[in-house]
């Protein structure tokens, strides 16, 4: 699936329910370091025992009462034992942190971090465990997620301190005005109102703080987190490869389909309906009656392949596409599905022509999908552009249990998009509802230059 290269940072929002919010999520945020403590101490506590057991079997001097060797021997095998069975395990889950706080840097802060593509694997046949091993300390985003986790046990203070200020200004000074179970802070004047103006103004700073702190801290993991110059460089040269390469698939298979509909189709109508001219022009004069039943058969003949024309010139670029834009295009679209479709859109321009085709068929198929797959009686369609993207949602009350990797139909969603550096998310629990997001980085042309 297709990353954009310079994903952009939305800004951070102000107020109660933003600042609450935020302070909420930077709690959570702790629980993500304190996961990663865990795994960086099963890591670190196998190498330490390790190295600690050689150091004391050939490095430490003495051997009191000659329990040295057995002693170096069972701290060297429990240390073997944990670098065998749990450090693997620890560096993947590391990386599933990693691949989380990207997701949540996006979501919360508002922090777009670059997702690394993996190293490719030495074998198809699946791995050994110290091939595994080898393969996931040669991928350098394995160390960034390692030294993330490291820099993390500092970096909660960030997301913990919005919190912490709102606490102290509440608990410290507002709760011992109404309860004597917590003491009041000692200091000259430390009256109710006093307590409860300085209460205020201290949760108040909490919560003000916590939408700038959270960013911080979703800065600071991209800073960690995000590929270096060189290796986004090379991720983007790969990506473009790919998409350049399934582009050019999808290209010559579409020529492909063009040419077989021509030939199975408009084609063999016409060459049909030249005999039958051909027939008629011969039995004129001896037989004008037959002769007329078969210009009648030419004429629907012709009838029927300009319908297939039509057909084929609307599955190539629909002219509703090119004469009122994506929206309308979208209704038109609408009206042919078995489902109830909801349209919403706030477009105050034109996307670029490739694009526009791109979402076009893409939010066709969608609908084609929901009509033979998901049994659903409603479907809500919504085209937005915010921050230079073009979003597309559309949703179903169907039966769920979509998946892009069991199907073509989403698979080749997917690579439509990916030649813009589009990206689709697809969520489908079993029993529904089913929810598609379509990103497609692209400016809107002005309204009066469209050619609608």
């Amino acid at each position: 699936m297709a990353v954009p290269v310079s994903p952009q940072r939305t800004r951070p929002r102000f107020g109660l329910r933003a600042g609450v919010e935020a302070a909420a999520r930077g709690l959570a945020l702790v629980g993500l370091m304190l996961a990663g403590l865990v795994l960086l101490v099963v890591i670190l506590g196998a190498a330490c025992a390790t190295l600690f057991g050689l150091w004391a079997l050939f490095l430490s001097p003495g051997d009191a009462g000659g329990q040295k060797l057995p002693l170096s021997l069972l701290v060297i095998g429990a240390g073997l034992a944990a670098g065998r069975f749990l450090v693997l395990p620890a560096l993947l889950g590391i990386r599933r942190l990693g691949r989380l706080t990207r997701r949540l840097a996006r979501e919360w802060c508002g922090v777009p971090i670059a997702e690394p593509r993996p190293q490719p694997a030495p074998r198809e046949d699946g791995l050994g465990y110290i091939e595994r091993l080898r393969w996931l300390l040669a991928d350098p985003a394995t160390w960034r997620d390692l030294s993330w986790t490291a820099v993390n046990l500092v970096a909660w203070v960030l997301a913990l301190a919005s919190a912490a200020i709102i606490v102290i200004g509440l608990v410290a000074f507002i709760v011992p005005t109404v309860s004597h179970a917590v003491p009041p802070p000692a200091f000259p004047g430390n009256s109710r109102p006093v307590l409860v103006v300085l209460g205020l103004a201290i949760a108040a700073t909490g919560v003000l703080s916590a939408p700038v702190l959270l960013r911080g801290y979703g800065l600071l993991a991209g800073a960690i987190l995000a590929p270096t110059g060189h290796a986004e460089l090379e991720q983007r040269v790969r990506q473009l490869t790919e998409t350049r390469t399934e582009a050019l698939d999808t290209g010559a298979a579409e020529i492909r389909r063009i040419e077989r509909d021509l030939h199975d189709g408009a084609q063999a109508r016409l060459v049909a309906m030249g005999m039958t001219l051909d027939a008629a022009g011969q039995i004129i004069e001896s037989n004008p009656e037959a002769a007329r039943a078969l210009l009648y058969e030419a004429r629907d003949a012709s009838v029927k392949a300009l319908a297939e024309l039509r057909d084929l010139v609307r599955g190539i670029h629909p002219p509703v596409l090119a004469d009122r834009g994506l929206a309308e295009a979208i209704r038109a679209l609408a009206l042919d599905s078995t489902a109830r479709v909801h349209l919403a859109s706030d477009l105050h321009g034109r996307p670029p022509a490739p694009v526009e085709s791109a979402a076009y068929f893409a939010v066709s198929e969608l609908l084609a999908n929901v009509s033979k797959h998901a049994g659903a009686r409603q479907t809500w369609i919504d085209i937005r552009h915010t921050d230079g993207m073009l979003r597309i949602g559309v949703t179903d009350n169907g039966r769920g249990g979509a998946d892009p990797a069991r199907g073509t139909g989403l698979r080749g969603i997917e690579r439509r998009l990916a030649a813009f550096d589009g990206v689709l998310a697809v969520s489908s629990p079993p029993g529904g509802p089913t929810a598609v997001t379509m990103e497609i980085p692209c400016a809107l042309s002005s309204a009066k230059t469209s050619s609608c």
